[in-house]
């Protein structure tokens, strides 16, 4: 199959909005950005054996492809507006490329987000996209600007996506890994918890590289340290299922990539009016620490007991390894 005509099989699942000027078709896309609005970039890219297991549903390559990046968006406040994708085939298999594109359009189609371009090349199977959304100009959400005293926040549940990775490598078929194995295939960009956030969060980040790992970038911009309270950690039923052993699962928790939620600080005073905001979203929220000056990180159990870190604080891509 030619190259244009895998384009051509994309673009049929492209999508539009009004501020497309022009989309896939020429050497640019042209945008047309709302009065007001400051433009959010991101970019990703996903590589098989590296941020997923051959074999995996390509349409969930799709999804997660965006969804990665739409995450980075969240954690800025931002409303998702447009893709570019570029696409790196073994071989022009026209399956996968429609199965790929049904997964990407229909993370974008709950998002309004338009694919307005890219590229396909032959190469070792990858995904790299690059999003473009809005938000209003000063309102951003930044990794700085908390202050010590701030409560730290978690979205949803930690520890799932790698959980299912867990089950894998010990030799469990992922099919048998159910809930687990969505939230590693198919995350959830938190894209309403970012905009409700915006005028209340002081700083935020996504996690994609560990609990531990994000919360670390956070508090290395807003040059503060925290205390983690370990048992306020969120978990899953499904985690607490597979996972009963309290010590394996805080593992998975603290140090585990992929789960994509927010991480984020926020005054104590705005504590009722962040559990309102998200409540509006669906977004569940667990208060799991505070910020406190100095660049210290500390974990406490429930009696305010204090544990040792970890060795390994999330994923580091060039080491190969945890780290």
């Amino acid at each position: 199959m030619a190259e244009f005509s895998l384009i051509d099989r994309i673009r049929q699942r492209a999508g539009s909005r009004p501020d497309v000027a022009l989309g896939i078709g020429d050497d640019a896309a042209l945008i047309d950005p709302p009065k007001g609005q400051q433009l959010v970039l991101a970019v990703d890219t996903l590589v098989e054996g590296v941020h997923f297991a051959r074999g995996v549903p390509p349409s969930a390559i799709g999804w997660k492809a965006l969804a990665v990046n739409l995450s980075d968006l969240a954690a800025m406040g931002a409303e998702p507006a447009v893709a570019l994708l570029a696409l790196t085939l073994p071989d022009d298999d026209s399956a996968f490329v429609d199965e790929f594109a049904a997964g990407f359009a229909a993370l974008a189609d709950t998002h309004r987000v338009a694919l307005v371009g890219g590229d396909t090349t032959r190469g070792p199977l990858a995904a790299s996209v690059t999003v473009m959304g809005y938000v209003p100009k000063g309102s951003a959400l930044t990794r700085a600007g908390a202050s010590a005293g701030d409560d730290l926040w978690i979205t949803g549940t930690l520890g799932d996506a790698a959980g299912a990775l867990a089950l894998w490598t010990s030799g469990l078929p992922m099919l048998r890994t159910g809930r687990l194995r969505d939230r590693l295939d198919r995350p959830t960009p938190r894209l309403g918890a970012g905009i409700a956030l915006r005028g209340l969060a002081t700083a935020c980040i996504d996690i994609s590289d560990g609990f531990l790992a994000d919360l670390g970038h956070l508090l290395a911009m807003s040059g503060l340290g925290a205390d983690v309270e370990a048992d306020a950690l969120p978990a899953s039923p499904a985690l607490l299922e597979a996972f009963p052993d309290p010590l394996l699962r805080r593992e998975l928790q603290l140090t585990g990539g992929d789960d994509y939620e927010l991480c984020f600080s926020a005054p104590v005073a705005r504590r009722e009016a962040v559990r309102k905001a998200l409540d509006a979203v669906a977004t569940p929220a667990s208060r799991v620490g505070s910020l406190v000056a100095g660049a210290r990180l500390r974990l406490f159990d429930a009696d305010r007991l204090p544990l040792p870190l970890p060795a390994r604080r999330g994923y580091v891509h060039f080491a190969g390894s945890d780290a």
